[in-house]
């Protein structure tokens, strides 16, 4: 599964595309717009996907903690 973020960090209302959403639950790949690409973790919980990010850098040099998601499906 590729989840693939409109920005260079994820964020509460933020946009998102996920292929091969018929994947089983574990690795994924994570991508952000800056470029910026790292293995996470999800699984389903319900309609929703919790998604797990490990900490990373952006292309700018941030740090970003790690972090967990519940990504809802429109």
């Amino acid at each position: 599964m590729r989840f693939s973020f409109t920005h260079s960090h994820a964020f509460q209302g933020g946009r998102l595309t996920i292929e091969d959403a018929e994947a089983t639950e574990g690795s994924c790949v994570v991508e952000f717009s800056d470029g910026s690409a790292m293995i996470g973790e999800w699984h389903p919980d319900g309609a929703d996907i919790l998604l797990k990010i490990p900490a990373y850098r952006t292309a700018k040099g941030t740090d970003v903690a790690a972090q967990s998601w519940r990504i809802v499906q429109n």
